[in-house]
């Protein structure tokens, strides 16, 4: 398996949104209505919103196999005491993973696993990892767990319009 990661640039930020679509489109309708994920990748996914987010700090990632394209992550580091206090439950430093995708087509070939791994050596040693999925995403949920995360909390995010992210948020100490 020819394997290759990187991190990404602002001249990636094309790539990502085109990865994102495809990715989203065909796997998400069997968990979210096709009017929810084309909400979202307006919102989040949009070469404009990319770019801010890069602009803000959040570190984005790519994975390869055999030089074609086939995931994106990113995460930032996160200091609860600087939001009023909110997460003194959790205080300290973490790692928020805001994205992690993989190619539907590559799932199951160990791309993922490789991903993560690669993305560890890019955080903290130690420092906890949380991230929010989709309750019904249950592959990602069991990937997730394979990877040393567990359930923190559940919730139901509204993210705009009629649109709620019901989601578990998971943590990896």
């Amino acid at each position: 398996m020819s394997l290759s990661f990187r991190p990404a640039t602002e001249k990636d930020v094309p790539l990502i949104s085109q990865l994102a679509d495809k990715i989203w489109h065909e796997h998400y309708p069997a968990i979210i209505s096709v009017e929810q994920i084309n909400f979202m990748l307006r919102l989040r996914y949009s070469p404009a919103a990319l770019a801010e987010q890069m602009k803000n700090g959040e570190r984005f990632f790519l994975a390869f196999y055999a030089e074609e394209p086939v995931g994106y992550a990113s995460f930032d580091l996160q200091d609860p005491s600087a939001i009023g206090g909110r997460g003194a439950k959790n205080s300290g430093r973490y790692y928020y993973l805001h994205k992690f995708y993989v190619d539907v087509s590559k799932h199951r070939a160990g791309i993922g696993t490789e991903f993560f791994t690669y993305l560890l050596q890019h955080t903290k040693t130690g420092s906890p990892m949380r991230l929010q999925v989709n309750r019904l995403n249950y592959k990602a949920v069991n990937f997730y767990f394979k990877m040393g995360f567990v359930i923190e909390r559940t919730g139901d995010f509204h993210i705009g319009g009629n649109y709620y992210m019901n989601d578990f948020v998971m943590v990896r100490k």
